[in-house]
């Protein structure tokens, strides 16, 4: 009926339905799910194919009774021969705060100095993923949740189950439920229910089944819209125990695998360290000999394939282990005859890295969790300039700034400095205070002033260019450096001459782009833009912003760079009168119309940018990016000037 409505989860059925009970009577279904059309559905319906003829007594033996007509006696005999869900396990379904974004931020918006004082991590669902992950959002869990609590609509749900450990999922999909160990500490949503073995021993066994294929073809039964709530959960048919050491060994493996996969990018606030950068300086990653072969010797290269290798190797594992676990239950409930084992590539969710997207099979379309070559390089372009920011460090692991003033950080001496070994006296020298209160100096010293400046020609040595540079050579040594760039540059794809030109034209064009789209269009670097003439960009970190920020770009960058356009035009003009040499005249003449529509533009935009500067904004971080954005581009009249890249 009506071809013109469709899609995987609109569908329209018609039926007739006598509501009564006819002791021993067996109805007569056809199945029309799979022709997708009006005519597939017709042709399969007067062929007499998908005929079904069943018992009526049979619904009654499925919790719930759902007229699913179409199911096996070896099905109908496991709901009847075994224990519901809902017997040795809790699923539970959180809170529902009635304004998210009053009360919940990406995790990384807010300051880690308020971490588990009032934020808390907060279980929401979130996409596809099995085993392991999806950790993306804080709570403002303040004072036991007093504000959400005085709420007008909140509704808080099983508040004696919030910060145990269990078993997470995500109530609304569009195909198949993926179940995650959900680690003690967490609060949870409505969207993001959780499952709470009665014992705890069984923990990572329900977990292997949950994620099976044949759980999921009980919930095609229990559940067909997609609604995975509690209730239908509560109404899987679990298997005896048996095996359980081996399910749960196999169940182990994947979730440790996921977590690893999960936590090589820095949108895991348990991220330690670039991939890249582990493979470079590790004898052997995470203690396997097995990646012992791929030390290399300052190869961005090298470093590439030996993650690359890794990555294919986790993701085969997973896969097999996955396909292990379904054989396991599917020979368990015997039904050899119903289910193979076998999962699609596109369906494992951990990181498979290709060179380019030519290379990607149509087995792996539609899988997430694909990247390519660009794609790593533009997240180890991404990681670098949080060095440059003092958010990561070479010299230690996770985060180091996130909130706090950067002085608490780093220190630059000109006195003796002790730190748990020889005394260090050079003149300003830039120290990383570490977790264990000793002082290291700086393999790579962050930017002071928290601003890095994007110009589209080198104009300073040290703007971001001249940075990441450095930091690559920082890492990589001076010996393989332009090999480096030059690998770096084939990735990322841009136009340009040299390798330093396309990393620049880069900077100038997507790095922005990119930044947003991986923190969800909540930035924490921010980009001070002038306009389409790229006439001035400088880019900021959003946890080290202060009153004087705007301030400081306007001054000490803006105005700079104004002066240099001026120079540039001049030695332009010269140039152009005095060369005899045609070509080279109309070139000087080119960019001297260039520089004359960016020295425009940055006066434009200083006018502007003066407006905001004198007010000396202040921002909250607990406000978290949206408000705190608006905020510095609003004067004191509430009228907004666009100072800040549009996201």
């Amino acid at each position: 009926a009506f071809e013109e409505i469709g899609g995987e989860v609109v569908q329209t059925t018609s039926f007739v339905l006598r509501q009564s009970h006819i002791k021993n009577h067996k109805g007569v279904y056809c199945r029309l799910i799979e022709p997708t059309t009006q005519q597939g559905k017709e042709e399969m319906y007067l062929a007499g194919e998908n005929r079904y003829a069943t018992a009526q007594d049979n619904f009654s033996k499925i919790p719930g009774s759902p007229i699913a007509y179409w199911v096996s006696e070896k099905i109908i005999k496991a709901f009847s021969n075994n224990q519901p869900l809902g017997r040795i396990a809790e699923p539970r379904q959180g809170m529902a705060t009635a304004d998210n974004n009053r009360f919940l931020r990406l995790w990384f918006e807010v300051s880690t100095q308020n971490t588990n004082r009032k934020w808390f991590p907060y279980s929401k669902g979130g996409s596809f993923r099995k085993w392991y992950g999806n950790g993306e959002y804080f709570i403002n869990w303040e004072n036991d949740g007093a504000e959400i609590k005085a709420f007008s609509g909140s509704v808080i749900r099983n508040p004696s189950y919030y910060f145990k450990h269990g078993l997470t999922w995500s109530a609304l999909a569009s195909g198949s439920i993926s179940f995650r160990y959900l680690p003690k500490g967490y609060l949870f949503d409505s969207k993001g229910p959780v499952c709470f073995p009665l014992d705890e021993c069984k923990m990572f066994y329900l977990l292997g089944f949950v994620n099976s294929n044949s759980a999921m073809l009980f919930l095609q039964i229990l559940a067909p819209t997609l609604d995975f709530n509690q209730g239908p959960i509560s109404k899987i048919p679990v298997p005896r125990i048996v095996g359980k050491e081996v399910v749960e060994s196999i169940v182990e493996s994947n979730t440790s695998l996921s977590r690893i996969d999960w936590d090589s990018f820095e949108t895991s606030w348990d991220f330690i360290k670039h991939p890249l950068i582990k493979f470079r300086q590790s004898k052997a990653l995470w203690g396997d000999p097995t990646y012992e072969d791929f030390r290399n010797n300052g190869s961005v290269y090298l470093s590439f394939k030996a993650w690359q290798t890794f990555t294919e190797i986790q993701f085969c594992r997973l896969k097999a282990n996955e396909e292990e676990l379904n054989r396991i239950f599917i020979d368990i409930y015997g039904l050899g005859d119903e289910l193979t084992p076998d999962v699609e590539d596109k369906d494992i969710t951990v990181t498979r890295i290709y060179d380019t997207k030519e290379d990607i099979p149509e087995t792996m379309k539609g899988n997430k969790y694909v990247l390519t070559k660009q794609d790593v390089i533009k997240s180890f372009v991404s990681y670098a300039v949080g060095c440059m920011f003092g958010r990561y460090s070479l010299d230690e692991e996770g985060l180091i700034l996130a909130g706090q003033p950067y002085n608490e950080c780093f220190v630059y001496a000109s006195v003796p400095v002790s730190g748990g070994g020889p005394l260090y006296r050079a003149q300003g020298d830039c120290y990383l205070l570490k977790a264990d209160g000793t002082l290291q100096i700086c393999s790579y010293v962050p930017e002071q002033n928290n601003i890095l400046l994007i110009s589209d020609e080198e104009y300073f040595s040290d703007d971001i260019v001249g940075r990441f540079v450095e930091f690559v050579k920082c890492v990589y040594g001076t010996e393989t450096l332009e090999e480096n760039l030059d690998f770096i540059a084939e990735a990322l794809g841009n136009k340009g001459n040299t390798s330093r030109e396309i990393i620049r034209n880069y900077f100038v064009r997507d790095f922005y782009k990119d930044h947003v789209k991986t923190y969800k269009k909540r930035p924490i670097y921010w980009l001070y833009d002038s306009g389409r003439q790229d006439g001035f960009k400088a880019l900021i970190y959003m946890h080290r912003y202060h009153a004087d920020t705007t301030g400081l770009v306007r001054v000490d960058y803006l105005h700079k760079m104004q002066k240099i356009y001026e120079s540039e035009i001049d030695r332009m003009k010269d140039l152009a009168e005095n060369s005899k040499n045609a070509r080279e005249v109309a070139r000087a003449e080119k960019r001297r119309e260039k520089l004359v529509k960016q020295l425009k533009e940055t006066k434009e935009y200083d006018e502007k940018i003066a407006h905001l500067a004198p007010r000396r904004i202040e921002i909250d971080l607990d406000d978290g990016v949206k408000v705190n954005y608006e905020k510095v581009q609003t004067d004191a009249t509430g009228k907004k000037y666009q100072v800040l890249a549009k996201i």
